[in-house]
């Protein structure tokens, strides 16, 4: 099972792909740089997999990121009174 969840231009040689798929009988996400140059195209070995058990932690953590963060200065991680927007 392959299912290509979307892409995102890192450069003009280099796509990040998600998909979810199946490695060793074992459903989960992977998110891997797919390269095209004149030297090669494909997957290259940069990228990780997150387990379908794992996958709802890590979308708790990829959600509780706040946009806003990217423009302020690195505050502690444990901010209790910095509300986090929802997405998805």
């Amino acid at each position: 099972m392959e299912k290509d969840i979307g892409k995102i231009k890192k450069n003009e040689e280099t796509d990040i792909v998600v998909r979810i798929d199946d490695f060793g009988g074992k459903p989960g996400v992977t998110i891997r740089e797919f390269v095209k140059s004149e030297k090669y195209s494909g997957f290259t070995k940069s990228g990780t997999r997150i387990s379908a058990e794992k996958f709802p932690e890590f979308k708790e953590l990829i959600n509780s990121i706040n946009v806003s963060d990217f423009n302020s200065p690195a505050k502690s991680e444990n901010n209790e009174n910095n509300p986090k927007e929802e997405f998805m």
